[in-house]
């Protein structure tokens, strides 16, 4: 029974800890997926269409701090640290939810 219990809280720790690398590392990747890129918005993209969508419903423009202006500057300059953190702790907490052992 002591190794169970000893490897199951070792797999937590592992899901824990893979959980929260995959959340820090997948925003990016996802936002550059979607078009929001190191150069401005890609043309023809989900974020061009958003784009789009934010400056008509704006009156022809994109309000600072909308949705669209936050992923393009997520995507422009990078997370920041306290995003970082953030997104760590919530992918870690995930991840060892995930990889606990059910409960009996």
């Amino acid at each position: 029974m002591g190794k169970e219990s000893g490897w199951g809280s070792g797999r937590a720790a592992v899901a824990a800890v893979v959980g929260g690398v995959v959340a820090v590392g997948t925003v990016p990747v996802a936002l550059g997926a979607m078009g929001f890129t190191s150069v401005g918005i890609a043309a023809s993209s989900l974020a061009a269409k958003m784009m789009s969508t934010a400056a008509i419903a704006n009156g022809g423009g994109v309000a600072a701090g909308s949705l669209v202006a936050i992923l393009q500057s997520v995507g422009a300059a990078g997370l920041s640290v306290t995003s970082k953190v953030i997104l760590g702790f919530a992918g870690t907490a995930l991840g060892a939810w995930l990889g606990s052992p059910p409960s009996s």
